[in-house]
């Protein structure tokens, strides 16, 4: 049997049985009752449960933020194992919120089992950077089979690059867990995890149009040590973006298109310091993407991109199946040219296979003052989309380059 990613019945983390429920407003204990529309606390003796209904969230199309933050303010002073509870069934609708720590308790489960929706009144935003935020959070695992609406379409045809809007934004909390969850429709990137620890993003459905601006799947940012493992993406922009700050890096069961592929990157702008180290992307597939596995850096930065392996990857139809760009440039007019480079450096790119909808189908366009070194290609077969003939054009340039078993296209002109 097929599980997909995003079904609650295969989130066995809590079994509704297990538990009591106090009804909060008349006193008494129920038994037996299901979790996922429980309208109260649990038992000393049992996890505690904060139901958002109990703290008056209504589910009809108004403000339910102040319903959710007393929610969390009353589940984070609380000791031990906690559990927010998000009922099935019902759309809520909340203007921007940040759930802040510490907190007393040792765990807390955001269970969502419903459907939770972005306001839909752009003017109402005071903070036009985040939509719902995790800060300072330690020990939070937030699943529960339900989906978080970015409610995007609002914020699309506006400039996302001046107004960014982020849906779900995870800042320095270690010990995380995001599971079981569709993210969907995001204002721009749907899951931000910044200067975290020990983070987990697992069995996720995440997916926008094709078209829409700057809508990021997952971006890592100063995290380390983080799986990112069995999900599928679907986006307008990066399905995973990995930038500086971010070591220990492993993604894996990924199935990423339409967007613009898994890149590390970009590195380097405004002159800036970059590091990132420690990257493993594997067993992946990447279906109509404009970029397949990809690593690009501004010029006039510093600092490394090292240690990184793509493996056990299948390409698609991609148009850029494997691609270093050392001169990335988003701006409309061109990027002036600079001396410095962020270094690549010890790049694997192992049994990488299938289709490119364009003749090159492997880019190395290194830095001329820096250029890549210890690049490997190991078994890299990428033939024409039509044809399904090898594809006859790899262009390498600045890249000191290591070829082992059968590999092509083969680039010829790399230095």
């Amino acid at each position: 049997m097929k599980i997909y990613p995003f079904d609650p019945k295969y989130d066995h983390s809590m079994s509704p049985n297990a538990y009591y429920e106090t009804n909060h407003q008349h006193g008494h204990i129920t038994h037996n009752r299901h979790m996922k529309n429980s309208h109260a606390y649990a038992p000393r003796s049992s996890p505690r449960a904060f139901n958002v209904n109990s703290f008056g969230a209504k589910a009809n199309g108004n403000d339910d933020s102040e319903a959710f933050m007393k929610a969390w303010e009353a589940a984070c002073s609380s000791k031990g194992t906690v559990y927010i509870v998000v009922p099935e069934n019902r759309d809520y609708t909340l203007k921007p919120v940040k759930f802040s720590g510490p907190c007393k308790s040792s765990l807390i489960v955001f269970k969502i089992f419903g459907k939770i929706k972005a306001w839909e009144n752009p003017s109402d935003y005071k903070e036009r950077r985040f939509w719902i935020v995790f800060h300072t959070v330690d020990n939070l695992r937030v699943e529960g089979g339900g989906r978080i609406d970015g409610n995007g379409k609002i914020w699309w045809p506006k400039s996302c690059k001046i107004n960014p809007e982020l849906a779900v934004t995870f800042v320095e909390c270690n010990n995380l867990m995001v599971r079981n969850i569709r993210l969907e429709n995001a204002q721009q990137m749907h899951m931000r995890i910044q200067e975290c620890e020990n983070v987990k993003a697992l069995n996720l459905m995440v997916t926008s149009p094709g078209d829409s601006p700057n809508t990021d799947g997952i971006h890592v940012t100063g995290t380390r040590n983080i799986l990112i493992q069995n999900s599928i993406i679907r986006t307008g922009d990066d399905c995973i973006s990995i930038v500086s700050g971010s070591e220990n890096v492993k993604a894996t069961g990924i199935t990423c298109g339409p967007g613009h592929g898994i890149s590390i990157g970009s590195l380097g702008a405004g002159n800036s310091g970059a590091y990132v180290s420690n990257v493993v992307v594997s067993k992946s597939t990447l279906i109509g993407t404009t970029n397949g596995v990809r690593i690009k850096t501004w010029q006039g930065g510093h600092g490394m991109a090292k240690n990184i392996i793509f493996q056990d990857i299948l390409m698609k139809n991609v148009t850029n199946p494997i691609i270093i760009n050392q001169d990335y440039c988003d701006r409309a007019e061109s990027c002036p040219e600079q001396k410095s480079a962020v270094q690549v450096s010890n790049v694997l790119y192992k049994n990488i296979h299938g289709t490119s909808s364009r003749p090159e189908a492997v880019k190395f366009a290194c830095s001329k003052s820096m250029p890549c070194q210890g690049i490997t290609m190991q078994n890299v077969e990428l033939v024409d989309i039509i044809t399904k003939r090898d594809v006859s054009k790899a262009s390498c340039s600045n890249v000191k380059l290591d070829t082992r078993g059968r590999v092509s296209p083969l680039c010829t002109d790399h230095s």
